[in-house]
């Protein structure tokens, strides 16, 4: 009867444990709206702002959607966001390239010595602080167009691939590991090709996490800051140096405007990717 009774307390006990909750301590909530607050409070007044009908960047002087007009129709912005839109578009097909590549090759295949050490280097762009790449990148690139002359956005091009890589590696190899070999063993039970496996087979099932990675990459490019800024020439401003630019001199309710259509963008491509990321096979 005492065994019972011990063991009724202590699964009583084990019952309590199980239930801890981290919303019911004191002050949870609190903390957590201060947090949403500091966090998407400016993000908010920066899209308010951007109507603006005045010129001040802080003082409210009606509603209007005259800033995103003259943003619209300003050239200097038009190149900047040309430019921005193919080199995300270039990285982000390099990137993915190169990372379905990089998935395939440590996820198909038996454990190996050196596993570990591949996966750190491909994601080191995450670990090393960005102003360290970028740094390294400039160095590189000057030595190179010192001893060949080439120059043009092809530096740009590269650096941005690079970086990116590791961002669309990450959601295709979670994509390839959920994956079940069973299919593709049966293409090559009935004598396809490797080749034919990957493209009848392989292939399809991996499509929404390719996708979802070259979206994932195409935003970090789109919004990337520092490593354009130390690798780009003369004349090649994207969209978020172009701002930065801004920021040095005059400010006007224009920057927000195109700050906001560049949040606009980022989320949906963001929620398109959260969308693909969740489909299943």
């Amino acid at each position: 009867m005492s065994v019972q009774t011990a063991g009724g307390a202590a699964t009583g006990r084990a019952g309590k444990r199980s239930s801890f909750s981290l919303r019911r301590q004191p002050g949870f909530t609190t903390i957590a709206i201060i947090c949403f607050l500091l966090l998407y409070a400016p993000i908010i007044t920066l899209v308010v702002y951007s109507f603006n009908a005045g010129k001040h960047i802080s003082i409210w002087e009606g509603f209007s959607l005259q800033w995103y007009v003259s943003a619209w129709h300003n050239e200097a912005v038009q190149d900047a966001a040309l430019r921005s839109l193919i080199l995300a578009s270039l990285a982000s097909f390099f990137s993915t390239l190169l990372a379905t590549m990089a998935a395939l090759g440590t996820t198909r295949t038996r454990p190996f010595r050196g596993l570990t050490a591949i996966y750190a280097m491909i994601n080191q762009p995450l670990m090393v602080p960005e102003i360290v790449t970028a740094v390294a990148l400039l160095i590189l690139f000057a030595i190179i167009k010192v001893a060949t002359g080439i120059q043009g956005m092809v530096y740009l091009v590269v650096a941005h691939t690079a970086f990116c890589i590791p961002f669309a590696y990450l959601p295709i190899r979670a994509r390839l590991e959920g994956m079940d070999l069973t299919l593709e063993r049966a293409a090559a039970d009935l004598y396809a090709t490797p080749w034919m496996t990957f493209r009848r087979v392989t292939l399809p099932l991996l499509w929404p996490g390719i996708l979802a990675g070259a979206m994932l990459a195409f935003v970090i490019s789109l919004d990337d800051v520092v490593i354009t800024e130390f690798v780009k020439s003369a004349g090649q401003e994207t969209l978020p140096t172009y701002m930065l630019g801004q920021l040095r001199r005059i400010i006007t309710p224009e920057i927000n405007a195109i700050s906001t259509a560049l949040l606009a963008i980022s989320m949906l491509i963001v929620s398109l990717f959260f969308l693909i990321s969740r489909k299943r096979a």
